[in-house]
């Protein structure tokens, strides 16, 4: 019976021939400190659910013009991607008479994109911000496409420069999705699943809300900094993530309540198994509140 391979000292993403001008041979890599992606492609199994580390060793093998595209270009560009869930199968574009086929660790798409649609990223190709985005509004619904404008437009790019790129790739699969979603968008919003709930109440026909409303008491001090706020109808609308089952932001949360209810304040807070599992209550509770 042949001995187990031992250790194979693969520090980085490679190929087989890359690895043995490191002085790892053919019978290390099949080392369990070792994840082949696909053919020909090796990883340190410390970094095997690391997609940054995953696109390296994708891009040693991948076809001539290939480029970083969709929900994995949006990692790179430090971009969150509500309800997608975990994928660490690397996106890239390639040219459109590319011959190249998909691989396991990979999907392809097939695009002539133009110079100005592709920079680099931690030294890889990928596409730019708006391009990105305009690639991401033929594959995600609208809510998730939300999330990732108003957090784009939180630095990256600027809404004229989105809007560009729509008139640019005017037609074809999302266009129609981005053209309604661009407008509701904004850059204040200060998570993913804000935003979700953003769109379910514009969907649902209600008054868009002000964002991050600083609320202040009689002298002018800042009471609160409110997610959403109709402040006509003293109505402030929270999403609460994970971090507000800390004890210390629970306490905090409270107190806060507390102040802006003895201000005059309603203030409704919902979670993502409110906004995802019974988004129709959430809807309900919210019309109500402004209309009594």
């Amino acid at each position: 019976m042949p001995s187990r391979p031992v250790p194979s000292r693969l520090r980085r993403p490679g190929t087989r021939a890359g690895a043995a001008r490191d002085g790892v041979s053919a019978w290390q890599l099949r080392h369990e400190d070792v994840v082949r992606l696909s053919r020909d492609t090796y990883l340190p199994a410390a970094a095997a659910r690391d997609l940054r580390s995953r696109l390296v060793a994708v891009l040693l093998t991948a076809p001539a013009g290939a480029v970083v595209s969709h929900r994995s270009a949006a990692v790179l560009w430090g971009v969150a991607i509500p309800l997608a869930g975990e994928d660490l199968c690397a996106d890239l574009t390639v040219p459109a008479g590319s011959r190249a086929r998909r691989r396991a660790d990979r999907r392809l798409h097939r695009l002539d994109l133009a110079p100005d649609e592709v920079t680099r990223r931690r030294g890889m190709p990928v596409t730019t911000p708006e391009r990105t985005w305009r690639d991401l509004a033929g594959v995600l619904d609208p809510a998730a496409l939300l999330a990732v404008t108003d957090q784009l437009l939180d630095g990256w790019c600027t809404r004229d420069q989105l809007a560009e790129q729509l008139r640019r790739r005017s037609s074809g699969r999302g266009s129609a999705r981005a053209r309604t979603v661009l407008p509701v968008a904004n850059r204040l919003a200060e998570s993913p699943m804000e935003s979700v709930l953003r769109w379910l109440l514009h969907e649902a026909g209600l008054p868009a809300p002000q964002l991050q409303f600083v609320v202040r008491d009689g002298a002018g001090r800042q009471v609160a900094r409110a997610d959403l706020a109709w402040p006509d109808r003293r109505l402030i609308v929270e999403f609460d993530g994970q971090v507000h089952r800390e004890r210390g932001v629970f306490v905090a949360d409270l107190r806060r309540q507390n102040a802006l209810v003895a201000a005059g304040w309603t203030v409704l807070r919902f979670t993502s198994a409110d906004v995802l599992g019974r988004p129709e209550s959430v809807v309900a509770l919210i019309r109500r509140a402004l209309l009594g």
